[in-house]
């Protein structure tokens, strides 16, 4: 499929999706907020990855779900039932949704890099609320 942007000619390609949820309960504090978000409370998290790739396995998968979730469970393990601003990297940054969202983002890479030709990871959002998220895209 084809389409005009501006001047130049764009080619998108068809590629899969996937993405995978899991949520978990922790306590933060937003350093340098003014209002309520500044004291100490707590959310029921739900944090969604999505990755994209073109081409699928010999079995029809882009990515099998229960190794995305695997990942996705061993980071929640680390900051779930947690005060994050205990926690690396949120003892020196603040754990608000959109450091959140950066953070699940690296830490899934890195460990994504064990499977061999994994998707690349398109987005991750972080919700607080069922109203409230920020979704962290990589540029390229």
């Amino acid at each position: 499929m084809a389409g005009y942007i501006g001047r130049h000619l764009t080619i998108h390609k068809t590629m899969f999706q996937v993405s995978v949820e899991e949520t978990f309960s922790a306590g933060h504090a937003l350093r340098g907020y003014k209002g309520k978000c500044e004291n100490t409370h707590g959310h029921n998290y739900r944090v969604r990855v999505h990755v994209a790739g073109e081409e699928l396995d010999s079995i029809g998968l882009l990515i099998d779900f229960s190794h995305l979730k695997k990942i996705l469970r061993e980071l929640i393990g680390g900051v779930d039932h947690k005060f994050l601003n205990d926690q690396p990297p949120f003892d020196s940054i603040n754990p608000s949704a959109e450091n959140m969202a950066k953070f699940f983002y690296e830490e899934t890479s890195k460990k994504m890099l064990q499977i061999p030709n994994a998707p690349r990871i398109t987005s991750i959002t972080v919700w607080e609320t069922d109203e409230t998220s920020a979704t962290y895209t990589p540029t390229s």
